[in-house]
This record gives C-alpha cells, structure tokens and sequence, in this order.
C-alpha cells in the first residue's frame, strides 16, 4: 500500500473507485434531552434462544443514552413499532426527528405514516456519507466490542449480557460531554457498588476486603 501511494506510475494508471461523495449537512445540535434520536440494526449475530439474531441500537443525540433492544431480522415495521412503543416511547415520549439509515423497514410506508402521524420527521442518512450518523456507528462499533468480550466463546448467548452491556455503555466517562451519559440525562451518577463515590456507601471486595476486616478487628480490640 506505501509502495502504490508513493509511485507516480501507480497512481496514473490507478482507477477510481469511489463513487462521488455528496456535501454533508450536519444536523444542529438538540435543545431537549431525547428531542433527537438516531436508530441504526447490528445484524448478522448468533441466533440467540429467543430466536433474536439482530439490535437495534437507538441513541440519544443530546446526552449519548443508548438503548440495545434485541430482535429478529424477519421483523417487519408494526413489530419494529412495537418495540419501539414498550422500549422508548414509554420512558421519553414521542422525539421530533429520527435519524437513521434507508433500512427497509425505515423507509416502508408503514414507518413513515406512522411517524408523520405521530409529528415526528425522519431524516435518512446521504449516501456515500457513513459520517452523517457517524454517532450510531460508533455506537455499533462499541456494542460489537463489548458482546464479542463478554461472550467470545459462547457467542449464541450475546442477548444475556445486552443489558450489562447497555449499563455499561451509559456509566461510562465521554470525553466530547465530560461525564457519562447517565449523568448528563438524570443529573446524577449511577450507584453502583464499583462507582460509589461516598466512604460510607463503598463495598470493598477482593482482595481488600481482607485488609479492611483486619483494621475493623483492630478497633474492635482497641
């Protein structure tokens, strides 16, 4: 590959196969939390026990809320609603603009009189600009990392650990909003046993739990 970037022969003769990219829109930044979501599938996965083999990643364009909710490749758009009703509507509310990709089942028109019903517009990424919803790629790019750490050798039992993955993903610190998610939507962090910022409320476990029975056994001499 150096070799062919740095002959001028190689790159006379070279042919292009890129097609044309077209300009970037950028979308302007939400004033709400959930005001603006992006949904993008993860497919190609292990038929799990509950016969799902695809995710559908849904994220928040504000605070970078993802939600991972498994389902089938076969699903068509009123099951696509469904899920979307008992997983996201019911905890934020109908969105203004949904951004995704021309997945058939988002542009069937059963998705778009659904939404136009409900105000919500819905906007398609460009073709030849994966960087138009480069926030959900990455997304997927993450989820794929984690499921293929957590279930490497048991690869059918990915959907087990979706939720431990989904927790995982919004306690963690982003750099571009400077805390994580969970606490750019609730205003607080997450209390869990290993982020417990409190002395009272840490748990010690391993190995230190050892050394903090000895200080306890101390006191209790003393």
């Amino acid at each position: 590959m150096d070799f062919v970037t740095h002959c001028l022969e190689c790159q006379r003769v070279k042919a292009e196969h890129m097609h044309p990219a077209r300009l970037l829109y950028p979308h302007s930044i939400p004033h709400y939390k959930w005001q603006v979501i992006s949904m993008d599938f993860v497919q190609g996965l292990p038929m799990s026990k509950n016969k799902h083999d695809v995710i559908l990643v849904v994220v928040d364009k504000l605070t970078k809320v993802a939600h991972f909710i498994a389902g089938n490749l076969k699903d068509d758009s009123p099951v696509l609603a469904k899920r979307f009703v008992h997983k996201i509507f019911r905890l934020y509310g109908v969105p203004e603009l949904i951004i995704s990709d021309r997945d058939p089942r988002m542009t069937s028109r059963f998705w778009q009189t659904l939404n136009i019903t409900l105000g919500t517009k819905l906007n398609y990424s460009f073709a030849y600009h994966p960087e138009t919803d480069g926030q959900t790629e990455r997304v997927n790019q993450v989820l794929e990392d984690m499921l293929r750490m957590y279930c490497m050798d048991q690869q059918y039992k990915w959907e087990e650990y979706l939720p431990l993955v989904e927790f995982a993903y919004n306690n963690t610190y982003h750099s571009s909003l400077k805390m994580a998610p969970f606490e750019a939507l609730y205003g607080r962090k997450c209390r869990t046993p290993v982020s417990w910022d409190s002395i009272e409320d840490r748990v010690v476990i391993g190995p230190e739990i050892l050394t903090e029975m000895e200080q306890q056994v101390k006191l209790i001499r003393e």
